[in-house]
This record gives structure tokens, C-alpha cells and sequence, in this order.
């Protein structure tokens, strides 16, 4: 599945999620995390750009603009406990990223794929988590709304990349998307339900893991796959 190279740097990459969970679980090398965290989709971001050459400028500029906006992202909720409207900043840079997954992923969109049972799955998980936060949303109602529906939108045009792409880039980045989904649904349990157990490690797993299979699904597209 993965290609020497691409063996190596997830050996390098994994090094430095372990570090970042280490980091955010001991109070004393928290100060770290602000190294850390960024270092995760930058690693990925500078891969990507080394490893794309043979992609297709339309694909490969859309997924550095979504792996950008995502760096941003994190920067900017590292300091949220700091500046707590930084939330909703970071919330924008998210949105961003992930429209921009899914223009990159309309672009193989598999034009005799019926997605209607997929989405109606999505709507129900989606309905059952927007009951759960809803009491605890207050200003954030309508900007999580819009975020949950981006996100279901970019899971959908994922999963409509199925039969026009390679079996293995489309499992890997149908698998990212999912996963980039549950990340962001513990984050949103978290912050607007109540705390949860070690949601730093599951929160920041399921998003690494998310950024690093979308990443290494679309380098297995050949340039000829516009």
C-alpha cells in the first residue's frame, strides 16, 4: 500500500503525533504543543508539495490550499484558551478546508453514483449529535450547523469518488473523511456537552490519522485522473 517513501515518513509522522499526545497529557511539557500541534499538518503539507509532482495542478493546488487553511486552523486553536474568540476563527479556517476537499474530491466524482442512502446515514448521525449539543450551543447554533452540514458534504463527495478513482485512493481518502468527521464530532462533545475522557488523545488520533489518509489517497492518483 504505501511506497518506501512514503513508509518513511509515516514512521516520522507518527513520532510526532505521539509527541504532541504526550505533550498535551503532562501540564509540564504543554508548552510544547505549541510546536507540536502545527508540526503535524505542516509535516503532511511539506510532503505532499515533495511528492505531487506527477499530479494534476488542479488537484494538487486544491489539496495544498486544504492542508494550508487546515494549518492555520490548528494555529489558531492552539491559542483559543488564550483568546477564546479565536474559536470561531479557527471554526472559519475548517470550513475552509474542508470546501476545499470538496472541490478537490468533486473533481472524480463518479457521476452514476447514487449517494441518497449514504447521505440519509450521514443526516442521522448528524440529526442524533446536533440533539445532543443543541442546549449547550447558545451563539454558536447557526455557525456549527453550517459547519456540520460542510462536513457531511465533504464525507458525501468523498464516498461519490468511488468507482472513478483507485480502489486504494478512494478507500484511504473515503476512510480520512470519516475519520476527519468522528474528530470533529468528539471536539464539538467536548466543547459544547461536557469534558470528555482523554479527548485529547481521541480528538487529535482520529484528526492526524484523517489528514494523513486523505493525503496519501490523493498521491495515488496518476496525473491522467483530472
Amino acid at each position: 500500500m504505501l511506497n518506501p517513501m512514503e513508509k518513511k515518513f509515516s514512521l516520522a509522522f507518527s513520532l510526532i503525533v505521539i509527541a504532541e499526545l504526550i505533550c498535551t497529557s503532562y501540564d509540564s511539557l504543554m508548552v510544547y504543543h505549541y510546536i507540536t500541534k502545527p508540526a503535524i499538518v505542516g509535516m503532511l503539507l511539506v510532503f505532499f508539495w515533495k511528492q505531487s509532482a506527477h499530479l494534476d495542478k488542479g488537484v494538487r493546488h486544491l489539496t495544498l490550499v486544504a492542508l494550508i487553511a487546515s494549518w492555520i486552523g490548528d494555529i489558531l486553536l492552539i491559542f483559543e484558551t488564550w483568546h477564546p474568540e479565536l474559536f470561531m476563527f479557527g471554526l472559519i479556517a475548517f470550513l475552509i478546508a474542508h470546501m476545499f476537499y470538496i472541490l478537490l474530491f468533486l473533481k472524480h466524482r463518479n457521476r452514476h453514483k447514487n449517494p441518497l442512502v449514504f447521505i440519509g446515514l450521514l443526516l442521522i448521525y448528524a440529526g442524533c449529535l446536533f440533539y445532543i449539543l443543541k442546549d449547550g450551543l447558545n451563539d454558536m447554533l447557526i455557525p456549527v450547523i453550517v459547519y456540520m452540514l460542510v462536513i457531511l458534504g465533504m464525507s458525501t463527495t468523498a464516498f461519490l469518488r468511488q468507482g472513478s478513482v483507485p480502489k486504494q485512493s478512494f478507500l484511504l481518502v473515503f476512510a480520512g473523511a470519516i475519520l476527519f468527521m468522528i474528530s470533529d464530532s468528539i471536539l464539538a462533545l467536548n466543547k459544547f456537552y461536557e469534558p470528555l475522557v482523554y479527548s485529547n488523545i481521541s480528538i487529535m488520533t482520529t484528526y492526524a490519522l484523517a489528514q494523513f489518509l486523505i493525503v496519501i489517497g490523493i498521491l495515488k492518483l496518476t496525473k491522467k485522473q483530472r
